[in-house]
This record gives C-alpha cells, structure tokens and sequence, in this order.
C-alpha cells in the first residue's frame, strides 16, 4: 500500500481531498490531530506551531530547534509503517529520499481560497484575503527556516493538482489511480527500518534537549533497532550519567552507548 505526503495552501481544501485518498485506498490519514496523538503516544508533545524562531521562544523558551526534531521523530515514526497519508509539517521534505513515498502538492487560485475561506469559517473578504497572506507568509518562512527550501518547489512534488478546477473527488481519484500504479514500489523492509530508527534516533534528542542535556556537537545514531550511540561535548561529568538515563528511559530503546568527552567549562587548551 501507498506512503503519501499531501501539502496544502489554507483555502485548498486539501483536508477534504486528504480524506477521499485515505478512504479509497483504506489507509490511515495522520492530519494535525492523529499526529499529535502519535506524539503523545511516544512520549512527545506536538503543541508548537508552524512559524519563525521568535514564535517558538514564546512557546519553548530559547530552543526553536527542537520543533524539528520533534516532528521528524513522529513524522519518521509514521512513515515507518510503510504506508498512509501525512498532511503538512514538512513530510514531503523529510521523506523526500525514500522512492516508496509518493508527494502531493495542492493549490489552487487566491479568489477561489479566499472565497472558500469566506463560506468555511463565516469570515469577510477582507478578513479572509488577511488570513490567507499571513498564513502564505508564515508557512513561507517557517519552511525557508526549517528545511532550507521553498515549500511550493515543483521539485519536492510528484504530482500538483487543483481541485478548483476537478473538484476535490476526481483531484482524490486522480491521487488514488497515481498511488495505485506498479511503478510506486512499497516500502521496502530496509526502507521501513531506516525509517523506524530515525525515528527513534530524534525521539531520543528531543527528550535530552527537553531535559536541558546538549553537549556540544550533540549527535545520536541508532546503528541497530533499540541501540542508541550518544556523542558530543560536555563540561560537566555528572552529564555522562544524565545523558545515559534519559536515553534508557526513551520508549523503544534497549541498549545505550554513550561516547562523550569531558571538557571543563572555561578550559582553554
């Protein structure tokens, strides 16, 4: 079964296109909703929003880096199932070297948006047209912010499609015939493993970081399932131990080795 990532513009009704693929192809969708309580589930707390650094220090104090970190490890984690639908927060970027992942950009005119916007929330054209920028602003920046690209890159998308133009059944008839082609390979095994490790490798950084343990140079690897690789830079040795049992402490992980080097605080070789 198909692993698809679908972006959307507010005012697309990407949403309602989201949910006609899942129920043809009956496959899980993970919108906002399913994807935080995935993050629950593993131990996370998917509450930050889409947005630049300044809005995340309002939300996380001084540590905007861990949103990435976060939602790649629920990102990585659903994808590790080898198939359903992710809406949004960068899947299209972070599954982008895997060829079993099939992305899905939808758009559609400013008018055709604002006008949808106008009869889904009740809002005025003036408000509507407001809402519309400030989101198309922020998406834009958040995304030039995280990933380093432009979220409307042709190059990120297999297949672009307006539903203003087919209607939201046949652009989810169009989706569902493309996922159903033999040329879409499966996730392989070796695919859904690198996946599922991934995954548990930032599951284990957001929890060091949330616990204010960042040595210099953090960097962990998971070469094998539940074996966890902690490196980096700390100034204090009692942070060896920390490191080690918060990591233990991580869902899914079984075995912790950490490679840490002691290097004082003010100490200048």
């Amino acid at each position: 079964m198909p692993l698809i990532t679908i972006t959307q513009s507010i005012g697309c009704d990407g949403l309602a296109v989201a949910k006609r693929v899942a129920e043809g192809l009956n496959i899980e969708l993970f919108d906002d909703v399913q994807l935080k309580e995935e993050a629950a589930q593993k131990g996370l707390l998917l509450n930050v929003q889409e947005k630049l650094p300044g809005w995340f220090a309002r939300l996380m104090g001084d540590q905007p880096e861990l949103y990435r970190e976060l939602i790649e490890a629920v990102v990585f984690g659903v994808a590790s199932r080898g198939q359903g639908i992710i809406v949004g927060h960068g899947s299209q970027v972070l599954l982008q070297d895997f060829a079993c992942a099939m992305h899905v950009l939808i758009s559609g005119s400013a008018e055709w948006r604002i006008k949808n916007m106008m009869r889904e929330f009740s809002l005025s054209r003036e408000d509507a047209s407001s809402v519309m920028v400030r989101s198309d602003r922020q998406n834009r920046s958040f995304f030039r912010y995280a990933f380093q690209k432009e979220w409307d890159d042709p190059s990120l998308y297999d297949l672009s499609i307006n539903p203003e133009k087919v209607g939201t059944k046949r652009a989810a008839e169009t989706i569902i015939q493309m996922a159903r082609y033999p040329e879409l390979r499966k996730c392989s095994i070796y695919a859904i493993e690198a996946l599922d490790r991934f995954s548990l490798a930032r599951r284990v950084k957001v929890h060091l970081i949330e616990r204010g343990v960042r040595p210099l140079g953090l960097s962990v690897e998971v070469p094998a399932k539940g074996v966890v690789h902690v490196t980096g830079v700390i100034h204090q040795a009692d942070d060896k131990q920390l490191i080690e049992d918060v990591t233990k402490a991580a869902p899914g992980v079984v075995q912790v080795q950490v490679d840490v080097t002691l290097v004082p605080a003010g100490y200048v070789s």
